[in-house]
């Protein structure tokens, strides 16, 4: 094993999980499922997810999401990075509580876990600002959402939050 490892505490379904994770092969990166409410549309419909395609590799949808800094916290990671490669801030966001997914998955060999929050952007009408790391953005449904992301992980978060969001309206 190289390095020290980690010991990562997970609780779920009141159950809680120590697992040791080697600190060093672990990638992990934090972020946002943005969503926007349109008022022209009848819900679910008018839920609309932003999706942001890379510049490199081979260009793929994802939401907004980065690396951890070090000594940074989950959230604030998500906070910046949606800050930097979408251009909406804190004070734009939403964050919508009881909603938070983890994705883990392998990247060159690595394994990497990835944190989603669910942030409602409170003016439909922000506009987006890409970094240099994306070519281009797109706000839409589930379905399309979905399928742009392409992987299964990702779309099973995308369908988990618009069912979290219509439990909430129940």
């Amino acid at each position: 094993m190289i390095g020290n490892p980690l010991l990562l505490v997970k609780v779920l379904d009141s159950k809680t999980y120590l697992t040791k994770v080697p600190r060093e092969m672990t990638l992990r990166a934090c972020g946002f499922l943005v969503f926007r409410r349109l008022a022209s549309c009848v819900p679910p419909d008018n839920i609309e997810y932003l999706l942001l395609q890379t510049s490199y590799g081979n260009h793929h949808w994802t939401p907004p999401k980065g690396h951890v800094d070090p000594g940074e916290d989950d959230l604030t990671t998500a906070l910046r990075e949606t800050k930097e490669e979408a251009g909406l801030g804190a004070e734009q966001l939403q964050v919508i509580d009881g909603f938070l997914q983890e994705l883990s998955y392998e990247v060159q060999g690595k394994p990497k876990k990835v944190l989603y929050w669910l942030a409602e952007l409170k003016d439909a009408g922000t506009a987006v600002t890409l970094s240099n790391e994306h070519q281009d953005y797109r706000w839409a449904r589930l379905e399309e959402a979905c399928t742009l992301a392409q992987y299964k992980d990702l779309q099973d978060t995308l369908r988990a939050a618009g069912r979290h969001l219509l439990d909430k309206k129940q």
